[in-house]
């Protein structure tokens, strides 16, 4: 089945919904998401969006907090366009419906401090921002005429000249995507879904680790998809690891807001000692990288398991008002945050790198857009600011609209002829043990070998194992007619391996890339992006 629209977006979370909205008027949209439509990072979001509000805060402050956590590989031209479009992307959100919680006069909003801010400047929905945001777009898509979401439906590769009949030879100076071949889970069918501007807003990486805050769907797709098709990619070796996870059986890694610091809980090991005070001026609130490698430390150092979150000093009807998910989640585990310490690990959580793109969403292939999670724009440099990520998304996505918008009316070539796809010489393979036990040890040789505290023999090793596992997943996928978790386990590992070969080829500390065999940050031979071009890797000071 042959699918076509103007504008074709994979991903349902807000860097993808917000870019429907904004792109419909020009013309017909469809988005494809793998799960149900609520099912993404964006919805597990719990903390807020940064922006300047506050009459004592301003945008340079903004902006030089952000270039401070990014430690030196920020792009200023990315992180100056979120910090001044922040605002405008919050007012977007509240004509869209978004009810953010409001200070006590009820006329501006309830900013909350994280780690790495000087100022109070999250904007929040109570502890459920993402959630709100998320549900908030939703409604406004499903009622927009122009736009139409196809559930169930996991991309598998983008349509470019290596698909044409006859090899493509009259596109020889530029790559381009003209869509995507999509499997549809109800259906069991690949199907064609053709499009003059695709979207890839397919969130992060966060199942590439054995622990992590993110949905089971986050396995990489869209950066291994776009890597694949030829798209440079850059700094994959900075994976922020949130440092307050849930560590509980039953949790699945439950994310504990870094607001909860912000609203004045404290870190404490297992024998009630404040910790982070001996490590960093900022304490409890220093960027997420220093606190994740501190836990880390002070788990190595005692043994532990665990640390604990302390929340039992604060007003208990205050935090049970102010983050009223996470009380309820702990609980029906029978965890009273405000009379007992929460248990908490570190966690894979957000990927600072992605796709290369520049300030409009743009990337090396024509026709291919990325925003959100997936891209890698600059902002973020080697470790993401608590709360610019949300914000992040909606700023380039409106951008990307813009810039979208204009492509297409200049793109008035009607598409090339697009052959179906071609699945002779598989078959429906039964071997499905294989995919599992494939899928737990890269999750398990990631979190061991590429965690948090690295080492040039870790980093070897998973290098030397991810490619014997890599050649066998993709001799498995030749032979095998696709299925969902093939395709998700294919995507992984080829992210998995993207990301060690970016760790590999980095020989410094910066940022959320720590390798104790180089412990310190070299601006004189590292200050630039790890780009990954095919078999190519290189420092560039730019990335695109």
């Amino acid at each position: 089945m042959i699918h076509q629209s103007d504008f074709l977006i994979i991903g349902s979370g807000a860097a993808g919904l917000s870019f429907a909205l904004r792109i419909a008027e020009e013309g017909s949209v469809i988005i494809l998401t793998k799960k149900k439509r609520a099912d993404s990072n964006t919805n597990y979001a719990q903390g807020g969006i940064a922006a300047v509000f506050n009459e004592n805060d301003s945008y340079d402050q903004h902006i030089t907090d952000t270039l401070e956590a990014g430690d030196g590989l920020c792009d200023p031209a990315a992180v100056d366009t979120i910090v001044r479009e922040g605002p405008r992307s919050i007012e977007s959100l509240r004509r869209w419906g978004v009810a953010f919680t409001a200070d006590k006069s009820g006329k501006g909003f309830d900013l909350g401090l994280e780690g790495g801010h000087r100022h109070k400047r999250i904007v929040h929905v109570l502890d459920k921002t993402g959630m709100a945001v998320e549900s908030t777009l939703l409604d406004r898509v499903r009622e927009h005429p122009n736009i139409k979401i196809l559930e169930d439906c996991i991309a598998i590769e983008l349509i470019t000249e290596h698909h044409l009949m006859g090899g493509g030879k009259s596109y020889q100076d530029k790559v381009h995507c003209w869509g995507v071949y999509a499997l549809n889970n109800t259906t069991s069918r690949v199907e064609t879904f053709l499009s003059r501007v695709t979207l890839l807003a397919s969130g992060g990486t966060g199942q590439v680790y054995l622990h992590t805050t993110n949905p089971a769907i986050a396995t990489g797709d869209g950066i291994a998809m776009a890597f694949r098709a030829g798209a440079p990619v850059a700094n994959l070796e900075f994976m922020q690891f949130h440092p307050t996870a849930l560590f509980h059986p039953q949790a699945d890694s439950f994310l504990i807001s870094e607001a909860v610091r912000g609203f004045g809980a404290v870190l404490r090991t297992q024998k009630g000692e404040a910790f982070m005070e001996k490590y960093h001026p900022m304490k409890d609130l220093a960027p997420r990288d220093i606190v994740a490698r501190c836990i880390d430390k002070e788990m190595k150092k005692r043994g532990d398991e665990c640390v604990f979150l302390d929340a039992t000093g604060l007003d208990a009807e205050r935090v049970r008002k102010r983050f009223p998910q996470i009380n309820e989640k702990l609980l029906q585990l029978n965890i009273d945050m405000t009379r007992e310490y929460i248990p908490v690990v570190p966690a894979a959580h957000y990927m600072c790198g992605g796709v290369v793109t520049d300030l409009d969403g743009r990337t090396a292939i024509e026709g291919l857009f990325v925003t959100g999670e997936a891209a890698c724009t600059g902002v973020h440099g080697a470790n993401r600011l608590a709360s610019n990520s949300l914000l992040e998304a909606l700023a380039f996505s409106r951008r990307a609209a813009l810039s979208a918008r204009e492509y297409f009316r200049d793109s008035v070539n009607a598409l090339p002829r697009i052959p179906p796809w071609d699945d002779r010489g598989t078959y429906d393979h039964e071997e499905w043990v294989l995919i599992s036990h494939d899928r737990r040890e890269v999750r398990r040789l990631m979190w061991d070998y590429v965690g948090i505290v690295r080492t040039d023999e870790r980093l070897n090793r998973a290098q030397q194992r991810i490619r014997i596992v890599g050649e066998q997943i993709e001799a498995f996928y030749k032979k095998t007619r696709v299925t969902e978790a093939l395709l998700e386990l294919r995507n992984l590992a080829q992210t998995a391996e993207l990301i060690i070969r970016c760790a590999v080829f980095r020989k410094e500390s910066r940022g959320l890339h720590y390798n104790t065999d180089y412990p310190e940050r070299d601006d004189v031979n590292w200050a630039g992006n790890t780009v990954l071009r095919g078999q190519d890797i290189r420092l560039e000071r730019h990335c695109l």
